[in-house]
């Protein structure tokens, strides 16, 4: 009795390999998608968190002084003699650039002051500007845009204004 023996492949036939190269591609091209969304976001919660540092700055010298700083330029509100750091209420050396690369721009007088980011604009109005005064702010990540160009607070927040004293 022969025992016929039937050719076994060995490997991958070409159409196998295309066909796996093409599912990791897509995975890949899905992947870096989705890192750099994510970077992008991280580096916007970045901004954020060193524009609230020098918000509760700002906020806490009104408290004790019963006004603001008057400060010409972000630079000097973080400069090494400013009196948000000379009176500890903002840590030395902040960055004068935001996380792009670009300066952050501020300025405060005795009644107001505001805080700038320009975001990274060219990516849509989700890495878009943050801007900073204090009456609130506009862009601050988890906020949404509506259509007739207002900000709608982020959930669980009331965005009523407050009723005034009569």
């Amino acid at each position: 009795m022969e025992i016929v023996r039937k050719n076994r492949q060995k490997g991958f036939s070409l159409m196998e390999l295309m066909i796996a190269m093409t599912i990791i591609g897509i995975l890949a091209v899905i992947g870096m998608k989705f890192f750099g969304n994510q970077a992008d976001e991280a580096r916007r919660l970045q901004a954020y968190d060193t524009m609230s540092t020098l918000n509760k700055g700002l906020t806490e010298f009104y408290m004790k002084t019963g006004n603001y700083p008057e400060l010409g330029s972000w630079e000097a509100m973080v400069a090494a003699n400013s009196p948000l750091v000379t009176r500890h209420m903002i840590p030395p050396n902040m960055s004068v650039n935001d996380p792009w690369g670009t300066p952050y721009e501020g300025k405060s007088t005795r009644s107001t002051f505001e805080l700038k980011c320009a975001g990274r604009p060219e990516k849509g109005d989700d890495l878009g500007p943050i801007t900073m005064t204090p009456n609130g702010t506009i862009g601050a990540p988890g906020q949404t845009t509506q259509n007739d160009n207002t900000v709608a607070a982020p959930a669980g927040v009331d965005s009523a204004p407050a009723a005034s004293p009569q």
